[in-house]
């Protein structure tokens, strides 16, 4: 099951924000004072073009690098980045796009090694590694170099890797990059399972299906600056295109109904009609009472709203839907 949606403003303290940060590169600007609150035990998803900043914005917050000058507060897990990184270090998990596994070395290698990097004793060590091997579907792999892994196993190994030290905080970094789709939708059964034990987890993709699947709240970041934010039910309705279809077997009932609704779009051939809708249950109750005082009746009725591919084009193309933060649900 998805886990539920906590789109309606922020129902916990946020475990991740930022105020204003910054960084640049010599003269090039990357990210021009963005904020971020994400309340615990939720999925944010940061979207954007290659090179708009989501892997800058994920090294920073796990302190793999120094923001920039002037970027504000930027607390982790309740701790200050500037004044306590290692703290925040040993709270939180990272998983990049590329594989922190050492494929010359076993799965089980691999556990026990990052299990000696969080300073476990070796007794605790190997009941955590066997535990996760175990939960990751890794024991029959665990004795074989990580060499002879597929990308999904891979992957797998990486996470479990990343929960030896039970982070509470996690940064996915595009962490199904080249997966195929079952790889892919066992990935997002892990994501999700995360979160139902209370993780928070950041999660940058170039899959728009899967921060639609996963995330409680998604951000478009585009040219260094956030360029939207919100549930993806409140950002699809950012776009224009969302109309409401009837469809009729009868023409008088159809020829009938063009009369009676406002601002239709009729396609005589089908016998279809499109009514432009931001597809709220206002609007559809609208419609619905105005054939029912006509005595109409429609054989098929369907929703269409813009999908999050509309939204990313419309936010990251040429023309944006709004330079304004606070009409782009910020």
């Amino acid at each position: 099951m998805p886990t539920p949606r906590k789109s309606e403003g922020h129902p916990s303290p946020s475990t991740v924000s930022a105020v204003g940060l910054r960084k640049s590169y010599g003269e090039k600007l990357v990210l021009d004072g963005i904020d971020l609150h994400i309340p615990a035990g939720t999925v944010f998803a940061l979207l954007g073009p290659n090179g708009a900043g989501k892997t800058t914005v994920v090294k920073i917050l796990s302190t793999l690098i120094s923001p920039g000058a002037g970027s504000g507060e930027i607390r982790v897990g309740g701790h200050d980045l500037a004044t306590d990184p290692q703290t925040i270090r040993a709270t939180i998990g990272v998983t990049g796009q590329f594989s922190a596994v050492d494929g010359l070395i076993t799965g089980e290698e691999n556990m026990l090694l990052m299990a000696d990097l969080h300073h476990l004793p070796k007794r605790e060590g190997r009941r955590v590694a066997a535990e996760l091997l175990e939960r990751f579907d890794l024991v029959d792999a665990a004795k074989k170099p990580a060499s002879t892994y597929s990308g999904g196993m891979k992957r797998r190994l990486d996470i479990a890797m990343t929960l030896v030290g039970s982070p509470r905080i996690i940064f996915l970094d595009e962490p199904t990059t080249g997966l195929d789709p079952r790889s892919r939708h066992t990935m997002w059964g892990i994501i999700r399972n995360l979160v139902s034990d209370g993780v928070t987890v950041f999660l940058t993709t170039q899959y728009l299906e899967e921060a639609d699947e996963l995330a409680d709240r998604i951000a478009v970041l585009n040219n260094g600056k956030i360029a939207a934010e919100g549930s993806a039910e409140e950002l699809k309705r950012l776009i224009p295109g969302g109309h409401i279809r009837l469809r009729f077997t009868d023409p008088d009932a159809y020829q009938l109904a063009a009369d009676a609704l406002r601002e239709v779009t009729r396609d005589d051939q089908a016998l279809s009609l499109s009514i432009p809708s931001d597809g709220s249950q206002r609007e559809l109750r609208s419609i619905l009472d105005h054939l029912d005082a006509a005595d109409i009746e429609a054989d098929e009725l369907t929703v269409h709203t813009p999908d999050l591919d509309d939204v990313f084009f419309a936010l990251t193309g040429p023309s944006r839907v709004s330079d304004k933060p606070e009409e782009n649900l910020r």
